[in-house]
Parts: structure tokens; C-alpha cells; sequence
């Protein structure tokens, strides 16, 4: 039988994020998010994270990466009004065809 090892989601979350070529992550942490961060920390010397003042911001600094860089920007937020706060940000990447992902926990 062949062993196979076991990761959690957050840590398939980062892991996919590095493969995919993301180096900074903007966000504002809280409660249900927090397992990503955890993870997020043990990747500190691949993974670049802003910290914003508030989710909205981490979206527009996302945006504006990604416009710039050519990369896809990556937001990360708690769930309830932090994931509501994205959503302007969202909305305009959207009508602007700029590439962003966010995750909320």
C-alpha cells in the first residue's frame, strides 16, 4: 500500500499559490482566516504579505500590482464583512479584465 502524505487545506492553498508564480499577497487578517495565515508565515521567505488597513484597500493594492506587474493579485480576508468589504475592489478588477483572486476564510 502506498503511504501518502496528508496536508491541510491551508497549506494546499499556499502551496498552489507559489506554483501558480504569486510572491505578494495583500491582506488584512481575522478570525476564519487565520489558518492561512499560519501557514502564510512558515512561507515568509517565498511569500511577500501586505498588511492593509482595511480589506478594500488590499483589493485596490491588488489590483494595482497586478495592473503593473502583469501578475495576478491576491487578497486575503476574513469571512462576514471582511469578504463584503472586497467587494468594490472586486467589481473593478472585474470591469477592468485585471486578474485578482481572493480568499476569505
Amino acid at each position: 500500500m502506498k503511504k501518502t502524505n496528508k496536508i491541510s487545506g491551508s497549506e494546499a492553498v499556499i502551496k498552489c499559490l507559489l506554483e501558480e508564480g504569486v510572491d505578494i499577497i495583500y491582506g488584512y487578517p481575522g478570525g476564519a482566516i487565520m489558518p492561512i495565515y499560519d501557514e502564510l508565515f512558515k512561507y515568509e521567505d517565498k511569500l511577500n504579505h501586505i498588511l492593509t488597513r482595511h480589506e478594500q484597500g488590499a483589493t485596490h493594492a491588488a489590483q494595482g500590482y497586478a495592473r503593473v506587474s502583469g501578475k495576478v493579485g491576491v487578497v486575503t480576508a476574513t469571512s462576514g464583512p471582511g469578504a463584503t468589504n472586497l467587494v468594490t475592489g472586486i467589481a473593478d478588477a472585474q470591469i477592468d479584465s485585471t486578474p485578482m483572486v481572493c480568499i476569505t476564510g
